[in-house]
């Protein structure tokens, strides 16, 4: 794809805009609290100690770290999505923002709901949101469908513990 100006995609003419860097790294960041809260996880809700683990579970301070670190490399790629001088960007910016809702609410149905088995489920549409809105950041930018990858990678292996959870706690 090419811009309006005919610069090739993933390129922009553009100054690093700050403020729009702040807002979707602080955006993504703020989903991540979201969903922790939604999950009951910031206010007692259902111990992770208490389930039956699978083989290959992290320890549970593992996952607020993760999870960070792909919150911020997840902003990052958005941003490099938005600042782009693709006329085709606010597609996979919008697939973006709605695979964050799918993100958001896992926390909500896996543990403070405990639907474990339709949380799997969710993961599974969470997946493949991801990875209509990594083929939409490809086209714009590289690196940003680069720093997509890990997040994709993540949330596979959290689709197996998903259900290794539902299976070892049914």
């Amino acid at each position: 794809m090419s811009t309006a100006s005919g610069t090739p995609t993933g390129s922009s003419s553009r100054k690093f805009d700050l403020k729009a860097f702040a807002f979707f790294v602080l955006l993504t960041l703020a989903a991540g609290f979201l969903g922790g809260a939604l999950g009951g996880m910031l206010n007692g809700g259902m111990s992770f100690d208490e389930l039956v683990k699978p083989p290959l579970t992290p320890p549970a301070w593992v996952f607020p770290v993760v999870w960070s670190i792909l919150y911020v490399l997840m902003g990052i790629a958005a941003y490099l999505v938005y600042h782009s001088d693709d006329l085709d960007r606010s597609a996979p910016l919008r697939m973006y923002l709605l695979q964050l809702i799918v993100n958001i609410l896992w926390p909500l149905f896996f543990f403070r709901l405990e639907w474990r088995l339709f949380a799997f489920f969710w993961l599974l549409l969470l997946i493949a949101l991801v990875t209509l809105t990594m083929v939409g950041f490809k086209h714009i930018s590289l690196a940003a469908y680069y720093l997509m990858i890990p997040y994709l990678l993540w949330i596979l292996f959290a689709a197996y513990l998903n259900l290794a959870f539902y299976l070892l706690n049914t």
